[in-house]
């Protein structure tokens, strides 16, 4: 897998995400394709693609997945949006992520065959604080041709 020039490439998918400012550290998780946090601040967004059948499962069945080891979950927000020409789903919860209380932020997509998801942790309350970066790292994303 590599990351240039704001592009992921790994075999059978490659993609664009928008710039984030260098208050964030990328970061190698092995279970995401991007992930970055804020040392200062304890904010974390990560990016992952997963390019399977998933039985044409819908956005909200999708993003409930990404909720997996978060407990306490409540629901604040759920809407839909265009990302890359596709439909999205971008919901907002309160959880606890082992007993701390946290605020999440989700989008979800689908095309070409793959799921698209990037995911936006805050320290409750924080949620605003760098929302806008999650806004710039969607807003550049973009499939592109594997080479």
């Amino acid at each position: 897998m590599r990351f240039e020039e704001q592009v992921l490439s790994k075999p059978g998918v490659r993609y664009r995400v928008g710039a984030l400012p260098p208050a964030w550290s990328q970061v190698k998780l092995s279970e995401n394709d991007l992930a970055w946090f804020t040392e200062d601040t304890g904010h974390a967004l990560s990016v992952n693609s997963t390019c399977r059948e998933h039985d044409d499962a819908s956005l909200e069945v999708l993003t409930r997945h990404l909720l997996e080891g978060f407990t306490e979950r409540v629901p604040l927000m759920q809407r839909a949006e265009v990302v890359d020409e596709r439909e999205a789903l971008r919901s907002h919860y309160q959880a606890k992520l082992d007993g701390v209380p946290v605020e999440l932020l989700l989008v979800v997509l689908k095309k070409d065959r793959c799921v698209y998801d990037f995911t936006y942790v805050a320290p409750l309350g924080h949620l605003q604080d760098r929302v806008e970066d999650l806004d710039a790292l969607v807003g550049g994303f973009h499939v592109e041709n594997p080479s």
